[in-house]
């Protein structure tokens, strides 16, 4: 098995509840997110174990396409995020704590390809931490956008 992974975290001036309603809110998505260009919902609604949905981001400056389904919800506390693509299963997991002024956000994500071919062994080792790097920038950009975005709305 080969595969890397990335941990992110940071503290909002917002309510675990303001924070949960917004990083599960699939169809409001693109408009938190800066590199998300689209959601089109494959299957479900609103947000429990099952929805599956195409996500396409804007990264390394191209649009990328991947099929995500949500494989665990704690409301308000955790949840879970699976793909998989070309031999690889990604897997991002966000956990939210409240805090005496709002709540701390931690998102672990994943990349592992259990049963990796040559080519892949070696892009892994040639790319791995290059691309474990960029996404950790992708994924604090991320909590970037929540933050303004659930702080705003707290100000309301």
């Amino acid at each position: 098995m080969v595969g890397h992974s990335v941990s992110v975290e940071r503290e909002i001036a917002a309510d675990v509840a303001r924070v949960w309603g917004v990083i599960t809110d699939l169809d409001y998505a693109t408009e938190v997110m800066s590199a998300i260009v689209a959601i089109e919902r494959v299957e479900g609604d609103g947000y429990e174990v099952g929805v599956r949905w195409r996500e396409t981001r804007r990264m390394w400056g191209r649009e990328e396409t991947e099929e995500m389904w949500v494989t665990a919800v704690d409301e308000p506390r955790s949840t879970t995020v699976r793909s998989e693509s070309r031999g690889t299963v990604y897997v991002t997991e966000f956990t939210l704590e409240p805090t005496d002024t709002g709540t701390h956000i931690k998102v672990d994500f994943s990349a592992e390809t259990p049963e990796p071919g040559p080519a892949q062994r070696i892009g892994w080792l040639v790319f791995g931490r290059a691309g474990m790097k960029a996404t950790q920038k992708a994924l604090e950009k991320d909590l970037e956008d929540i933050a303004a975005v659930t702080e705003e709305r707290g100000s309301e």
